[in-house]
């Protein structure tokens, strides 16, 4: 009886600890912060302080509304930045992503947050 009751209380913890891992994916326990600038089609810029729980970029500018688009099979594709809407289709323009002032390897989908790092949007036009 005994060892049937320490293996359940075992499987118990077991089973909370990937319910606690599993339901925090996507917020981190401190609250993170970094600059995002745009840079528009027009060249104006703008620069913004965010500060979010969101430990993926794109979760976090999504949920402030600075950025919107479609979800694809390669993550989000903005179509939006800051109310400017570029379409690559009719005008051979879209928004590129950088951190820290050099070009993104990943996409905003699955560009982690760094506190204190730099995004930049934007308007390059082919």
């Amino acid at each position: 009886m005994k060892k049937a009751l320490t293996i359940s209380l075992a499987c118990l913890l077991v089973l909370t600890s990937l319910f606690f891992v599993v339901g925090c994916g996507k917020e981190s326990e401190t609250e993170l912060s970094f600059t995002f600038k745009v840079v528009h089609l027009d060249g104006t810029e703008k620069s913004f302080e965010v500060k979010t729980y969101k430990t993926m970029l794109g979760d976090a500018l999504t949920e402030k509304g600075y950025i919107s688009g479609y979800q694809s099979q390669y993550g989000l594709t903005v179509e939006t930045v800051d109310g400017e809407t570029l379409d690559w289709e009719t005008s051979g323009a879209y928004w590129a992503l950088y951190q820290n002032g050099e070009y993104s390897p990943t996409g905003v989908s699955l560009t982690k947050i760094e506190d204190g790092a730099t995004y930049t949007f934007k308007a390059e036009k082919m």
